[in-house]
């Protein structure tokens, strides 16, 4: 179904690195009810062909469809797109703000062993890059030039959430230098990373309501700066609730006992994974 004027357009965007567990059912949900008569997508984020395994996306398939929901057939693959991905970093890179890095995550994190008093370590894209070189060869990384980045755009970005942080949520240049510092936008071995392909992605499948663990709010800042200099829209933003363990630590994919697959196995219901987290 084509998402009308006033209907939204949604996606769940999983990698199949692992299996699905009780938080991505929600994500999954949360998205799809989110869409109402609109549009619901399903995207693989397939970007590390190192990790991903072609059992782990049938069964990603396999148990979206147990929980009741449908999508438009074909499903995008971001390893199917990787010459969009370049496009939009050339025109990163025509902008000025983009330059190569042959620094290791080792050498950032011996860079960070002594930091200035009061400056982040870890911020939306992990390390906090500390600037240790700015020069590389064809094939190192590529990094976004943050502090030239801000001065350029004719305007301070926004958006909007209607989630657990809702309101209306501007650029701090200060904060996007000193938090997020120079983000990474493609790796060696893995061409895009996540911020630029999830923001090219969104612009390419026309989504107008991203739904998010809130545990991304702060990497939100990131894409709206980078759909800012890329001329792409900005769409609406719903950070939802996590799905976390006995100690308050959100789920990941190594904690198969929340499986999807293990609950199915022991004779749950679609109607008992939506109880088992509150929906």
């Amino acid at each position: 179904m084509a998402c009308g004027t006033n209907l939204r357009r949604t996606r769940f965007a999983p990698s199949p690195t692992g299996p699905l567990h009780l938080g991505h059912a929600l994500a999954a949900l949360i998205a799809a009810e989110r869409a109402e008569r609109g549009e619901f997508l399903l995207r693989i984020e397939d970007l590390d062909q190192s990790r991903a395994r072609p059992h782990w996306e049938a069964q990603i398939h396999d148990d979206l469809h147990w929980l009741g929901l449908t999508w438009p057939e074909p499903v995008l693959r971001q390893s199917d797109r990787m010459s969009f991905y370049q496009q939009a970093i050339d025109k990163l890179k025509n902008l000025g703000v983009t330059y190569r890095c042959k620094c290791s995550r080792a050498d950032i994190r011996a860079a960070l062993d002594a930091p200035q008093e009061g400056s982040p370590i870890l911020g939306p894209d992990g390390l906090v890059y500390p600037g240790t070189c700015r020069g590389g060869d064809e094939g190192d990384t590529i990094r976004l030039d943050m502090a030239r980045a801000i001065t350029i755009l004719p305007e301070r970005p926004s958006f909007e959430d209607s989630g657990t942080r809702a309101g209306n949520h501007v650029l701090d240049k200060e904060w996007l230098l000193t938090h997020c510092g120079d983000v990474v936008l493609a790796r060696q071995n893995i061409g895009a990373a996540y911020h630029l392909a999830v923001v090219v992605d969104d612009a390419a499948q026309g989504i107008t309501e991203v739904t998010r663990g809130e545990d991304l709010f702060e990497a939100t800042f990131i894409h709206v700066l980078l759909q800012a200099l890329l001329g792409l829209p900005t769409p609406a933003y719903h950070h939802h609730r996590l799905i976390r363990d006995e100690t308050g630590k959100r789920l990941a994919k190594r904690d198969d006992a929340r499986a999807i697959a293990t609950y199915r196995a022991q004779g749950a219901t679609p109607e008992d994974i939506r109880a088992l987290i509150g929906l």
